[in-house]
């Protein structure tokens, strides 16, 4: 998809700073940052939120979470905790219309915040 700012990331004429990378997801950080790790990892494939993604291939989907997991253990925050977020349409604050999951850590991440 030509217009899709993290297909563009995929297809490298976009630069992102990658953190892992297999055949089928990439993970890379996210340029605007809301905790010390905070790493977005998506499938190469477009699918434009994890309900279509769920819907069409459930494989992928457990290689985005499994990528989520092996990003928290490269980032150092694996045994600390980590919170992986999937915002899923413009109500819930998805602002790319293609997959992501957000895996944030480094700092308490307990809600409130206090």
């Amino acid at each position: 998809m030509a217009e899709c700012l993290f297909c563009a990331i995929v297809a490298g004429d976009i630069p992102a700073t990658t953190v892992l990378e297999t055949d089928r997801i990439l993970a890379f950080r996210d340029i605007d940052p809301q905790a010390p790790t905070h790493v977005l990892v998506i499938p190469k494939d477009h699918y434009p939120d994890v309900a279509a993604l769920a819907a069409a291939d459930t494989s992928l989907l457990g290689e985005v979470i499994t990528g989520a997991y092996r990003v928290a253990a490269v980032e150092g925050v694996g045994e600390t905790g980590y919170r992986v977020v999937f915002n899923t349409g413009a109500d819930a604050g998805q602002a790319v219309p293609h997959v992501h999951g957000h895996v944030l850590g480094g700092r308490s991440l307990t809600w409130p915040p206090g």
